[in-house]
């Protein structure tokens, strides 16, 4: 089962709550941060592989395709298809029904969530259903995911009124769609042939056809001003790294042990003068860490505070600007969602940062790390020489180098690229 090679992007609707902003131009051509958001919702589908694109358009619709034509420029295939400001969603869809590839992902124009799409195809080969979506969690959303049977993705309620029991997650707008299974469904649904396409989702969920992914990276709107705002700072490329501490900005203690206190922090010189270049060159950072030593009581809490007390006091004298530190205090067995591989303190760096974790670094020394930033979705640079780091397959830096020093021009050139607009390369 291959992924879809064409995506099928919504862009008709009114904005009405865009107003005044979309009194002149549709809502997918409002820019944020000096292009369309559509061109950045386009970009993300090209970074996964897609390059054509069908666009359905009503109101004011004549504008998105002048400015993006035929696509040929980007190297991509945009087609059209232009109906009345009226048509609701499923309408619009059924029209171009012979325009559509056998399977294509579908998306809203007003959403933006990083994913993958080989987890979102290997949830679609797993539980062969006509439709697989993005999820993401939200206190009284519109979905039930079922607790019943071996399924881990299988959505057992869809329900716009949300006032259902359990309804614990929100759809994001990136579906997977076997044409053949979905549209079938269309004239036996009520209000056919304009009908909203909800209506098919909740028949999908109501006979259990209908699959999600959960993904945990924060999710955005340009559905009103205050989200459009957002958005834009979210979009914004920020010269923002996330970094190790241990191994990577002061020297490891030995296997089984821990920096306890600050006489035993020793800084890795080449780290704290490339951070200290870096800074100069406008970089800020942000400390990931796991330290196990507070659950295993051999770092006590306000000792461990006391070292990032200092630590921040010294790279301050070199000019260096730490945003936060987020420790996980944890032992391996809590199975906690924070304790790198896990990602979670990569997702609420996220939140709290409005970082767009493909467009930023992380900077580690074991596969551990590479694994975290896998898992969140941003390029890792591996540093050190350390042995381990050649144990685990699964584990695959973006980038290796003795030393966070050798790492600046790529880290500059990475930055310059999404600053340009141009997409991420795993190239080195």
């Amino acid at each position: 089962m291959k992924p879809p090679e064409q995506a099928v992007i919504l862009c008709g609707g009114l904005g009405t709550r865009l107003r005044p902003f979309t009194d002149s131009m549709p809502k997918p051509m409002i820019p944020v941060n000096g292009r369309p958001f559509l061109e950045h919702l386009l970009k993300q589908c090209a970074s996964q592989g897609i390059q054509r694109f069908l666009l359905l358009t009503g109101y004011l619709g004549e504008q998105i395709q002048l400015y993006f034509g035929d696509g040929r420029l980007q190297g991509w295939e945009i087609s059209y298809s232009h109906g009345p400001v009226e048509w609701d969603t499923g309408r619009r869809l059924w029209e171009v029904r012979n325009q559509m590839e056998s399977r294509f992902l579908l998306l809203y124009s007003d959403n933006f969530v990083q994913f993958s799409m080989d987890h979102l195809m290997a949830l679609h080969r797993s539980e062969q259903v006509p439709l697989s979506l993005l999820l993401a969690p939200k206190t009284k959303g519109n979905i039930r995911l079922s607790s019943e049977g071996g399924s881990k993705g299988r959505i057992d309620a869809y329900d716009k009124t949300r006032e259902g029991h359990r309804l614990d997650f929100v759809e994001v707008g990136y579906m997977i769609v076997e044409r053949d299974r979905v549209l079938p469904l269309f004239p036996t649904l009520k209000n056919y042939p304009d009908f909203s396409f909800s209506e098919v989702l909740q028949h999908l969920a109501n006979v259990h056809q209908l699959a999600g992914l959960v993904v945990l990276n924060p999710y955005h709107s340009i559905s009103d001003p205050d989200r459009l705002e957002l958005m834009r700072s979210y979009l914004q490329p920020k010269k923002i790294l996330l970094i190790d501490r241990d191994g990577v900005i002061n020297q490891k203690a030995p296997r089984g042990e821990y920096i306890s206190t600050w006489k035993h922090f020793q800084w890795i010189p080449e780290t704290r003068e490339a951070m200290k270049e870096l800074a100069a060159r406008g970089f800020k950072f942000i400390v990931i860490s796991n330290q196990a030593g507070i659950a295993r009581g051999m770092v006590d809490s306000a000792a461990l505070e006391q070292i990032h007390k200092n630590m921040l006091s010294e790279l301050c004298t070199d000019g260096v600007d730490i945003l936060e530190i987020y420790v996980c205090p944890h032992h391996w067995d809590d199975y906690c969602d924070c304790r790198k591989p896990a990602p979670g303190m990569f997702f609420r760096a996220s939140h709290d940062h409005l970082l767009r974790m493909d467009h930023t670094i992380y900077i580690g020394d074991d596969p551990r790390d590479c694994l975290a930033a896998q898992n969140a979705g941003c390029p890792c640079i591996l540093v050190g020489d350390n042995p381990e780091n050649e144990t685990d397959v699964k584990a695959q830096p973006t980038l290796k180098a003795a030393t966070l020093l050798d790492t600046i021009p790529w880290i500059c050139a990475q930055f310059q690229n999404w600053a340009a607009g141009t997409e991420y390369s795993a190239s080195h």
